[in-house]
């Protein structure tokens, strides 16, 4: 989702404001020499500010869907080694991660995956094929959307096949794991996409229970709680070691994992800082009181202010885009109107990409047409794709009037039905604000009425099916950033009861052609089902495309390694890799 992760990251995340700073597409503006050295308040720490009104607030290594962001991954990640990594092209990076090797079977049906040796939990007990075996049961536990029962749902359901593909896991012996799926595989799509989900913890920390419901339960109750002893057990670069947790004036510090068996961190302190407003973090880059952060859109233009900083921007791995509401329990039967595919290729008609792109993001992003992502470029993206629904607001109000809607004291009504919803929308990004106001003008000309919610990014995230009685639209700015789907196809987004299918869409043709994405084959049948799966969404609309923005990115020049280990397919960084000039 944001990236999100895909939330999906949930996300790519808050468009413009994710906390790390990018490697590719980078420019820099005028700054200080790279010799200048940290302030004695900071030391050797890297104060990593946060989105506006962003929090971390799940730390166990499987997130629910309510929790699914690109900032708790990263959190995940600095704590806990992945089963696998992979590169900013894309390709599988085994020096980051827990598996040394994996192999297919011919039918893409058994994956033999060989764990490294050298791996140790922070208790100096080894990673062992016994922590990823009960880590993935109870990721496939708790993927199961058919279960009513589960406190709580896996964000990454139905990405990768969970959990329906998942026939057995299995240990052979100490350092080796066994995944059988019940139907022929990609093995691209499955390790990167299934297998790319697995983040091993300490089962014998967290196996308490012996009962997996009253497992879930129980990490309900901790997973917000990084402070208890359950946490102490880490084979990451860091370990979590303090955090204020007051209204307006948060932040999580973590100290590097001397046991850690990859790079050991060279900074004393890394911290995560929570700001209440993107000019808040603004003013604390200059004055140097943190020293990783992101750049506001709306203060471009003041960037060589920071003069003690470096300035880039990138695209997330990504496409943006605000979720509408299908289920019949939507306030207003909206739920029942937005499915009607007129209604929302008339909303898409009245999103003007260009001008948001031109007026709030200094020109620098690109229009979202399809689900896959065309920066950075990938072999998936079919260059031949045209946006199926330009902006257009005289076409979209004809639309409508051909379907038998009138304008009834300005608004578009059928059946006593206006066309009217709540958008619920993120704060502290001034983007985002004023990408909703206009988007809220040029609906009106259609004669839809839209009226604009804004609230803190976590209460944005946190609606979902369960709460579909409570909300007709959501935005929270990022949209869907491919981690850990890093195989960019829409199981864990659009497929019917995905994990991160907050609008409740469902269509069985496009369940059909995301399977297709899903089977083995050639190079180009492979390519062949991507556009296929893309071109329909393009043109069904489950849910309606915003501009991709690029995101803006400041580091100090003291902390160095920042922009180098800044992956975008992954959409996080590795603070372990980054030093501090003394």
């Amino acid at each position: 989702m944001i990236k999100l992760r895909s939330v999906a990251l949930l996300a790519s995340a808050l468009a413009g404001t994710s906390v790390i700073l990018a490697g590719c597409g980078t420019s820099t503006s005028p700054s200080a020499p790279t010799s200048a050295k940290a302030p004695a308040s900071i030391g050797n720490a890297a104060v990593v500010g946060l989105p506006a009104q962003v929090s971390l607030n799940w730390f166990f290594p499987i997130m629910p869907a309510t929790a699914y962001s690109v900032y708790n991954n990263q959190t995940e990640f600095n704590m806990y080694v992945p089963l696998i990594s992979v590169t900013s092209q894309d390709k599988l990076d085994y020096s980051r991660s827990l598996a040394s090797s994996i192999t297919a079977n011919s039918n893409g049906t058994v994956y033999t995956i060989n764990l490294n040796h050298k791996y140790r939990w922070s208790n100096g007990t080894p990673v062992t094929s016994a922590d990823v075996v009960w880590t993935t049961q109870l990721l496939m536990y708790s993927s199961n959307t058919s279960n009513s029962k589960l406190p709580w749902m896996n964000g990454g359901a139905g990405i990768g096949g969970l959990p329906t593909r998942w026939k057995s896991v299995k240990a052979d012996g100490p350092y080796k794991v066994i995944v059988t799926l019940n139907t022929p595989s990609n093995p691209a799509w499955f390790i990167r996409n299934g297998l790319g989900q697995i983040v091993p913890a300490p089962k014998s920390v967290w196996d308490i229970h012996k009962n997996m419901i009253n497992e879930m339960n129980f990490i309900k109750s901790v997973g917000n709680s990084p402070q208890l002893s359950y946490y102490k057990v880490v084979d990451g670069p860091f370990k979590y070691d303090a955090a204020l947790s007051k209204p307006n004036n948060q932040y999580w510090t973590f100290v590097p994992n001397k046991s850690f068996d990859g790079q050991k961190a060279s900074i004393g302190k890394l911290v995560y800082d929570y700001f209440t407003s993107s000019t808040s973090e603004f003013s604390s880059l200059q004055k140097g009181t943190i020293n990783v952060g992101y750049l506001p859109f709306h203060l471009y233009k003041e960037r060589s202010k920071l003069t003690q900083d470096k300035f880039a921007a990138a695209y997330p791995f990504g496409f943006n885009y605000f979720v509408v509401n299908y289920n019949s329990a939507a306030p207003g039967h909206f739920g029942t109107l937005i499915k009607n595919p007129y209604a929302r290729q008339a909303l898409q008609m009245g999103i003007d990409q260009a001008a948001m792109i031109r007026s709030f993001a200094n020109g620098l992003g690109t229009p979202s047409i399809g689900p896959v992502p065309s920066k950075p470029l990938t072999p998936y993206f079919d260059q031949s794709l045209t946006n199926a629904y330009p902006y257009n607001p005289s076409a979209g109000k004809k639309l409508l009037l051909a379907h038998g809607f009138k304008l009834t004291n300005g608004v578009m009504t059928k059946n006593g039905i206006p066309f009217k919803f709540t958008l619920m929308y993120a704060t502290g990004s001034t983007l985002i604000t004023d990408e909703v106001q206009l988007l809220k003008q040029d609906l009106a000309a259609e004669g839809i009425d839209v009226t604009l919610e804004g609230e803190p990014f976590d209460s944005v995230i946190s609606n979902n099916q369960s709460t579909a009685s409570k909300w007709q639209a959501l935005f929270w700015g990022g949209g869907w950033s491919y981690e850990p789907d890093y195989f960019p196809t829409g199981g864990g987004l659009f497929a019917t009861n995905a994990g991160s299918n907050t609008g409740g869409y469902s269509n069985s043709t496009l369940d059909s052609l995301i399977k297709t994405t899903y089977e083995p084959g050639t190079g180009a049948q492979i390519i062949s089902r991507m556009y296929a799966y893309q071109t329909f969404v393009a043109k069904h609309l489950p849910v309606i495309f915003m501009p991709e923005a690029e995101q803006y990115f400041e580091n100090a020049n003291y902390v160095h390694g920042v922009m180098k280990n800044y992956n975008p397919v992954l959409n996080l960084n590795w603070p372990n890799s980054w030093t501090i000039t003394h």
